[in-house]
């Protein structure tokens, strides 16, 4: 079985085990474990930041970065296909009392003036006071697309001129920095807080770091408890993301070559009818007949993921190799 739901579903490497059962561990809850405090000394130092802190998921780091931004009442500012309003449970409100402002952008990616406009006037009481701008870097949803920096430094200008806070949800942020060939360390000229997922294209077991500046990052160790995220001798994960750093962040240019290819295929096929433009490891494609497409898929030993009318996606991933890929590009020309 070939699996293309998502990067998520990777298993450990032997060497990425073998870094696990080596790891030297503490108590994280005393801040003793001195491979997590490794692991975000790193991370804090790669994009610019003051402070980063572990948590165990991706959801978990972003709704502790709202509640850190925000108070009950108040609003933000995303995308309409923005991870945390669409896969996170309806954490925002929850978890942080606050609501959405939702942005028609282009594949999940807005602009400076889309914000400026969204933004509510801080004097007129009768709606939520605007105090966070959510961003998403690549985009889940808008088919792994990447922001170019020129953007955010102008939503980041946006965001200063009206005192609002910007956090990136950066799931899949080392795609992006690939892609790309950005410097990380500029994002810490830019957000306040990002946080950066090692269970997708890194292919850690779980894992999220969320670094930040040091006055937003006093309140990250009391959120985190409260949304019940305290942990003990994780230090055994924090080395399969430090394994992760020294070794998979140039491989994922092999991800995203291998995507192109499976778009390229596509766009070749009569019964699809768009492929979304493909930038890094994630292929949105839409179809004549979804049901079709996943029932000749399943029966195939090929898993996707259908996304609803007739939107369907593939995500590369390090388990998905070169021999998997001739087969599965063969396999989708073969459907009539």
């Amino acid at each position: 079985m070939i699996d293309l739901r998502s990067d998520t579903v990777t298993k450990p490497s032997k060497g990425m085990m073998e870094a696990m059962f080596k790891a030297q561990v503490g108590d994280d809850v005393y801040k003793e474990d001195p491979t997590v405090n490794e692991l975000e000394r790193r991370v804090a130092e790669m994009f610019g930041m003051d402070d980063a802190l572990f948590f165990p998921t991706g959801s978990m780091a972003n709704q502790a970065a709202i509640k850190m931004h925000t108070q009950p009442g108040e609003q933000l500012i995303c995308d309409k296909y923005a991870h945390v309003y669409n896969y996170e449970g309806g954490g925002v409100s929850f978890n942080s009392g606050v609501s959405c402002k939702l942005i028609d952008g282009d594949r999940g990616m807005v602009t400076a003036a889309q914000i400026e406009a969204a933004i509510n006037p801080p004097d007129f009481y009768h709606s939520p006071l605007t105090t966070l701008v959510c961003l998403e870097n690549t985009t889940n949803k808008g088919g792994g697309a990447c922001y170019d920096l020129q953007t955010f430094q102008a939503i980041k200008a946006v965001c200063t001129k009206h005192g609002l806070g910007l956090h990136l949800d950066g799931a899949r942020l080392w795609n992006a920095l690939v892609a790309t060939g950005q410097n990380s360390k500029d994002y810490g000229d830019i957000f306040d807080t990002v946080s950066v997922c090692f269970s997708k294209g890194m292919g850690t077991p779980l894992g999220t770091v969320l670094a930040g500046k040091k006055e937003i990052m006093k309140k990250a160790m009391r959120v985190r408890k409260v949304l019940g995220g305290g942990m003990r001798q994780i230090g055994f994960m924090a080395a399969a993301a430090n394994y992760a750093l020294d070794n998979n962040i140039k491989r994922l240019k092999d991800d995203h070559q291998r995507a192109k290819e499976l778009g390229d295929a596509l766009t070749t096929l009569p019964y699809v009818i768009k492929v979304e433009p493909v930038e890094t490891n994630i292929v949105i494609f839409e179809v004549k007949d979804e049901t079709a497409i996943m029932d000749y898929c399943t029966s195939n030993d090929l898993i996707i993921s259908n996304m609803g009318q007739g939107k369907l996606r593939l995500v590369t991933h390090l388990d998905y190799n070169h021999d998997n890929h001739l087969k599965i590009i063969q396999l989708l020309k073969s459907f009539i």
